[in-house]
């Protein structure tokens, strides 16, 4: 009896490279187009479950300092180690003045903001406002710390005497503010009027106001000098809109989750990235000065709102509240490819 040829050895050798080419182009395809952060660390905190507040970063010597406000400390974490150091009373607002080896910090209800020496937390200074001093930023081009205070008033205190130069009224209490580089130029949330306020840090005093119309509730806001636009993080609804920085004039709005706290600019890789209390980072792609799209929402934790961005190095740190099962809440360490 005689046996027909077969030819499906012969078949199978076409066809068993095929899966070995669509393997080789997915791998090529992830890695030409690479996730837009990726979690490489986690570095555990001490403290109850609750709200976890602003950051500082002391990128010399390797220190990031926390408000940890449900614990009612400032948290000094080694990033190299990958651990919290020491807890220090006080929390809110947080500023470091390299240059100085000092942290300032906003102590929210009692008014205060102190000055703790940054080589052994020594208490420097205790500065007295009439209540709730929370967000705090310093200038290194003039040495000035400001600190936003109610009622509606931003002080400006000279870092090295600690003297209380002024004090900036403003028409709404004070949210997150941006001081920029290349002039003597501040912009300034208040959600009540839902507005972002422009002051001239060489004469003290409110010169613009750049009212909102496509959402409210603006709490975070970041700054791209180099294109001229702020980018304002609203709760209300969830967006951040987009503004000329010039005439104010709105230029974009991009949906995002909700919840928002803090926003980043990222002028290397042409992002934004927001983070959002429902439980998700948000990532906005930079097409142009004028045009913005949501590129991924990265799932985190609810309440996780707060972070900071460090563009020297590319990396996001990203405050996560006590969990259940965990000792305390954590810092994760995301990095920009």
């Amino acid at each position: 009896m005689s046996r027909r040829p077969c030819h499906c050895r012969g078949l199978a050798r076409v066809l068993a490279p095929v899966p070995l080419v669509m393997l080789a182009w997915a791998a090529y395809a992830q890695a030409a187009d690479p996730a837009p952060l990726e979690r490489v660390q986690t570095i555990p905190l001490k403290g109850p479950a609750g709200r976890l507040d602003h950051l500082a970063l002391d990128g010399a010597h390797g220190r990031l300092f926390v408000a940890n406000m449900a614990n009612a400390s400032l948290d000094v974490v080694d990033l190299k180690a990958g651990q919290l150091v020491k807890q220090v009373p006080g929390q809110q607002g947080i500023a470091f003045a390299a240059d100085l080896d000092r942290v300032f910090v906003g102590l929210a209800a009692g008014g205060l903001c102190n000055v703790f020496d940054g080589a052994d937390y020594k208490l420097l200074k205790a500065i007295k406002f009439a209540d709730d001093a929370d967000n705090v930023r310093y200038n290194p081009a003039t040495h000035l710390a400001y600190v936003a205070h109610a009622e509606k008033a931003l002080a400006v205190i000279d870092a090295k005497t600690f003297e209380v130069k002024a004090d900036i009224m403003l028409p709404g209490q004070a949210e997150s503010f941006q001081l920029e580089k290349g002039r003597p130029r501040l912009c300034l949330n208040t959600p009540s009027p839902a507005q972002v306020n422009v002051i001239d840090t060489d004469k003290n005093e409110v010169v613009a106001h750049y009212p909102l119309r496509r959402a409210a509730a603006n709490y975070p806001l970041a700054l791209d000098e180099a294109n001229r636009r702020l980018f304002v993080g609203c709760r209300k609804p969830p967006t951040v809109v987009v503004l000329d920085s010039e005439s104010g004039n709105e230029v974009a709005a991009v949906p995002i989750p909700g919840d928002t706290d803090d926003v980043f600019y990222d002028a290397k890789r042409q992002r934004l990235y927001a983070s959002c209390g429902e439980g998700f980072l948000a990532v906005l792609r930079q097409v142009d000065a004028d045009r913005y799209e949501l590129q991924e929402k990265l799932p985190t934790v609810k309440g996780a709102r707060t972070c900071l961005f460090d563009p020297e190095a590319g990396r996001l740190y990203l405050l996560v509240p006590r969990q259940a099962g965990k000792e305390g809440p954590e810092v994760w360490v995301y990095q920009a490819p």
